[in-house]
Order: C-alpha cells, then structure tokens, then sequence
C-alpha cells in the first residue's frame, strides 16, 4: 500500500482542486498559529478566501490577515495583485497573502516590492515556498504541540481505551459514542484515530462520512487537531472529487458526503477496499437505505471488514428505532443534564419567560382539547419587544467581562430591529447578522467576515442572527444567549445553546433567556430542569457536581412559581409534548386554578 503525503507536499498544492487549495490555506494558517482562522471563498467574496487573526505580539488588537487562492495552470500576474490590495481594504486587513498553484510572474513580484515600499504588504505564497513552510512546522499534533499535552475528561479516556481495544478485537467491528453537543465527541473520535494509527505499523486510511457538506467541512477541521502535517485530507461532495479516485492514495483521511460516496460506489469508480477505519457522524441518520448500501458496499459488518465508528447526541433514529442494527451498548454516553450536572459545560441559568402567555384567553376557553399548534396559534402574546430589551439589559449587568452576546431571531427585520434597539439604549455594542438583508438582498461574504471578526475581536458584544450561527462559529467567551425564534428541531435548538456552553477561563456562567412562543419549548424546560434536579451526588461519589444550573420560569423579573406549576401538571408528560406534531397530542387542562 502506497504511502500518503504531507499535506503541504508541492505536488498536492499543484494538483488540488481550488476547493482543497483554499482548505490547505486555512489549515496552514492555523498550524502558524493564526486564530479565528475562516473560510470565506465563494460568490462575491470580494476577492477573500481565507481571512484569520493574528496575535500581536507587541500588544494591541489582533492583525487581521486576508488569503486569496488561485488555482491557476499558469503564473497569477500583477493583475491579481492590485485585486488582493483593493480585497484588503475592503475587508481592513492589515496584511493579505496570494496562494497561487501556478506560482507568480516577474511582474508581480516587482509589484510587491514596490507596494511594500508604500506600506503595504502582499505575501507571495506558491506551492515551493509553501512545502517550505511545510517543513518548518512541528510534527507532532496540535494537541500535543509545545509540550501542552491533550486534556481529556474521564468518560472520554474510558471512551478512546475502549475505541482502541474495539479497533484491536477483530471480533468486534463497530463501536457507538453518545455524548451531547459540546462533550467532544470528534475530540473522543479524532484522539481514537491517532492512537490507532500510531500504534500500527501499516498506513490505515480513514473514511469520515456525514449527510451534509458543512457538516463534512466541519469534521474536516475538528480532525486536524490529531494530525501531524505529515497527513494530509481530501473532501469528496458538494461538487468536490479527485481527478481520479487513485489519487485518493494520497490522503491519510477522506471525509466524504454519504450521497457523493454513494453516487460513485455506484458507477464502480470509488475505492471500496483502500479504508479500515469508517466513521459516521451524526449517525442516528443510519437506518436510511442509501446510507446502509454505503456501508455494505464498505465491507461494514463482514470478516475483515472496516472497523466502523459511530458519533451522535442521540442514540435514537428519527423513526424512533434504535441503531442496534449496526452496534452493540454505547462506549460511552452522556447527554446534556450529565453533562450540566458534572460541569462539563458551562454553568447555564436557563429563564424561561411566561409574560407572553395570554392567561385570560387560557381561563375563559378552559378547552380540555388543546393541541401543540392550536395553543401556539392562540395563547401567546408576540407585541412584546421592549420586555424582551428589558430582561436582556437586566442580564447584560448581571454578567462579568468580557461579555458576548447571541440573540436568535426569527426573521431579518425583527433581527435588525432588536440590534438597533440594543444599540440605542447603549448598553451593548450590537450587530444584526442574518443570510440576506430585510431588503432581501443577499449578506455579501465581506460583511458577513467583517461581522464575525469584530465579534470574535469584542469589538461588536451582541450579534442578533437570523438564519446563521445554527454552527461554525466557536466563540467561547459567548455567555448570553437569548432565544427569539422558534423552531421544532431539537437538533437546531441545541446547536443553538450550545453555543454558549462552552467552558471558558473568563466565563463564570451562562445566562440564557428563552423568549419563545412555542408550548414544546415550555415542556423542553420542564424536561431538562427536571434532568438537572435528578442523580444528585451520593455517597462515595467523587465527580464534581455543578448544582447552579438550572432552569426557572420567570414573569418580569421575579420568579413565576406558579406559572410553572400549572404548566408542570397541564405538559405532564413532557417528553410526549415536546415530540408532538399537528394533532398527534391532546392536552387536557389539570383539576388547578389557572395563574392570575
């Protein structure tokens, strides 16, 4: 078996596609030691691919460096250049770069020279100058570089040791890890990997897959933590494939979209044979007919087959069935109230709001027929955004510097509007950010980078969103999240919250506050406080248990008990509720007086 390259090997910036170029760039960049490290690359960017932060070393705001990729056959010319300089004031970078396969003319190098004699500078990146660069990276994994070692909790230990052991017993060819978003579960899979490669004396290949391309995008860079430069990646999907499927001999890992790997299994061109490691994130999705013929066709489940890994937050199909098809018990699994509990995330003060809840309609209909949707359509009170500014201050001050901010929104103008709002009582520096403007034009990749610098920055503390931030943006100081939008998908939900809990040295605490006219939501609070209230520590047990979160029900600013009562005995079987669409579910009113 042939050997794979580095991923900073001269022959693979030459003959990568422009997709894979712009990802060496930004992997490249984050082995340097740039930070907030972005891909921005594609219609109307602007003439940015690739933006990151630099630490200043002398003090002072991070420099902010811009990357235009060129995948050209021949040398990129001055002509590019000037594009670059005028993408580098668009965008206020102080330094921009140009990564060419082709190399660079004479011409361009003499314009770089004479505009770096007028203060500004353009770096010249081809692919020599970028194996050299290659060379002078350490070459031992991020995790483990400058002698920093790799901080792993417990379960993950127990996780990875049982991953191994899993890898080793040819009689077991598939293992599950459970954990909930934000208890690393690439972190748990991507640290499994490299000790089985380590330990080999063969080059294993690896096939990641996921169902959508911004999720295999995502892994991608998750992985690139547990690599040496020595591997190097490839993506397959979203319109990306190797010249030829023998040059996937080149890569230690693949991650490929499930439909594309299908797709070319198909016409008999992917090759089956050259992995022995398979992992499926998000693999709840299993069960799917495509998705189990990719696998067959992998080898899964056969003597001397690939040893399949299996990541998710839940161990449950979306058809309810479990994944007992392809694995045995979990190596590991812990959900969200664990994970709270054990104080694995942040602290989180979660504040579900009952203002809006029309309790004078509740009493003079007393229905004992009531759906999900049909109490949706006329309980609640939506005219309500200056309460809503209101607790958002009242939480702002309750909260240690450095202070960041989420608002999830539910359309564009109520984004834009809550952002002005903010900003004109001054408590806040705030900024709404959304896929297209309430003029319906689309965000252009420029603002959209340039906002999401000056949040990473601290310069803007609030972003109001509105279709975006689901994912793909990992800010840790984030300690306020507010939810103004609804959504039915648990999945959504959590991603949403969980982007503020992750763990920060500067953080203390989470402060969410839960705006949303969505009975479901109220039975998801009931659910996860009583998650929380439950397996306290008993005796002889050493975790470290967080008993601060917490989930309450609040009118104004005062505690609502008994708001939380009456929907505690009407939502009884929450878990029910929370799950209901259209008519499947009837609430029925509790023999209780209904608050005032």
């Amino acid at each position: 078996m042939t050997e794979s390259q580095s991923f900073y090997k001269a022959s693979l910036v030459s003959t990568s596609t422009w997709q894979g170029l712009e990802r060496l760039s930004q992997r490249l960049l984050t082995l340097k030691g740039f930070t907030h490290v972005w891909h921005v690359g594609q219609s109307g960017d602007g003439g940015a691919d690739v933006v990151a932060l630099r630490p200043n070393m002398g003090g002072g705001d991070d420099i902010r460096w811009l990357v235009q990729v060129k995948r050209f056959r021949s040398p990129v010319g001055e002509n590019i250049v000037m594009e670059t300089v005028k993408a580098r004031h668009k965008y206020g970078a102080r330094i921009a770069v140009i990564v060419s396969s082709g190399g660079f003319t004479a011409s361009a190098r003499l314009q770089q020279e004479k505009l770096r004699n007028e203060g500004i500078f353009i770096e010249l990146w081809d692919a020599p100058l970028i194996e050299v660069m290659g060379r002078e990276l350490e070459k031992t994994p991020p995790v483990f570089a400058r002698g920093s070692g790799l901080n792993l909790r417990e379960y993950q230990k127990i996780a990875i040791e049982r991953l191994v052991d899993g890898y080793l017993d040819t009689s077991t060819r598939s293992a599950l890890v459970v954990l909930a978003t934000g208890l690393g579960k690439t972190v748990t899979a991507g640290e499994a990997v490299r000790r089985i490669r380590a330990q080999s004396n063969r080059n294993i290949r690896v096939l990641v897959l996921a169902h959508t391309i911004d999720l295999v995008a995502q892994l991608e860079r998750a992985f690139w933590p547990f690599m040496t430069p020595d591997e190097a990646t490839c993506i397959i999907g979203g319109g990306e494939k190797p010249e030829s499927f023998d040059d996937l001999r080149n890569y230690s890992y693949v991650f490929a979209v499930k439909d594309a790997v299908f797709e070319h299994q198909a016409k008999g061109l992917f090759p089956n044979e050259l992995f022995e490691i398979v992992v499926v994130d998000e693999c709840h999705h299993l069960g799917a007919t495509e998705y189990e013929l990719v696998l067959d066709n992998l080898g899964i489940g056969t003597p001397g087959g690939p040893f399949l890994i299996g990541l998710t937050a839940t161990p449950h199909r979306p058809d309810g069935q479990d994944l007992s098809h392809r694995f045995d018990e979990p190596v590991v699994s812990i959900d969200l109230a664990q994970g709270l509990r054990e104080g694995y995330l942040a602290e989180v003060d979660y504040r579900m709001f009952t203002d809006n809840i029309d309790w004078d309609s509740l009493r003079q209909d007393q229905g004992d027929r009531y759906t999900p949707d049909k109490i949706n359509r006329t309980l609640f009170i939506t005219e309500w955004d200056d309460g809503v500014i209101e607790r958002l201050a009242e939480a702002w001050t309750e909260l240690g510097s450095p202070r960041r901010g989420i608002v999830f929104c539910g359309t564009v103008a109520y984004a834009e509007t809550m952002a002005r709002k903010i900003n004109q009582l001054g408590f806040a520096r705030a900024e709404a950010i959304s896929s297209k403007g309430d003029d319906g034009k689309k965000l252009s990749p420029v603002e959209r980078s340039k906002k999401l610098w000056d949040f990473a920055s601290g310069k803007t503390e609030i972003l109001c969103a509105c279709d975006l931030l689901n994912e793909g943006i990992d800010v840790p100081d984030v300690n306020l999240v507010v939810f103004q939008r609804v959504t039915h998908s648990r999945r959504i939900f959590v991603q949403q919250l969980g982007r503020g809990l992750r763990l920060s040295k500067t953080k203390k605490k989470v402060i969410v506050l839960d705006f949303v006219n969505d009975i479901r939501r109220f039975a998801a609070g009931l659910s996860l406080g009583r998650a929380l209230d439950s397996d306290g520590p008993r005796p002889g047990d050493n975790r470290t248990i967080s008993l601060r979160s917490k989930v309450s029900f609040r009118r104004a600013t005062e505690e609502d008990f008994d708001g939380k009562n009456f929907l505690t005995i009407w939502l009884g079987d929450v878990d029910a509720i929370e799950e209901a669409n259209g008519d499947v579910s009837i609430l029925a009113f509790p023999p209780i007086e209904i608050p005032r």
